[in-house]
């Protein structure tokens, strides 16, 4: 199939499907006569897969471990379960954060009063404080390596 027929069939963009070919997630797929990409089932399966994980909040090296683990069915899935454990105290920390995140918007918005004007807002009061307040050094997102190395 052409690539506008598996984004379609994936409900993921083209420029991601190329994107994800680029960094290795996705193999490239063999070219026609005419220089169009035809991809096959393997393609889509893997796009899927792909598109469940990200969906799961997983980040592309987390995705690429997991590609690379599925490739070794015959091996143990110890390595499978550690990284899945990994990710999970990653989306339990994140849910710790969110949790804060909410806690101060709830406390900036009940700054804010009937009747006074912008320059009174006590949330853009708020917002200026928090602005001069430095982030502690130990907040992440999901960005590569935010879930500890790979252990051997």
């Amino acid at each position: 199939m052409k690539i506008g027929e598996l984004a379609k069939t994936t409900a993921i963009p083209v420029e991601t499907i190329r994107y994800y070919e680029k960094i290795g997630l996705l193999p490239e797929p063999d070219r026609d006569n005419s220089g169009y990409r035809s991809y096959r089932i393997a393609h889509l399966d893997r796009l899927l897969f792909i598109k469940r994980c990200r969906n799961l909040d997983m980040a592309q090296d987390e995705i690429r471990e997991l590609i690379q683990l599925a490739e070794q069915p015959e091996a143990d899935c110890s390595e499978v379960d550690a990284l899945l454990a990994r990710h999970l105290n990653h989306v339990r920390e994140r849910l710790k954060e969110l949790a804060s995140l909410e806690e101060t918007l709830e406390q900036l918005q009940e700054a804010c009063t009937d009747g006074r004007t912008v320059r009174e807002c006590g949330i853009l009061g708020g917002l200026s404080t928090e602005l001069e307040t430095p982030e502690p050094e130990d907040r992440h997102n999901h960005v590569p390596g935010t879930h500890g190395t790979r252990q051997n």
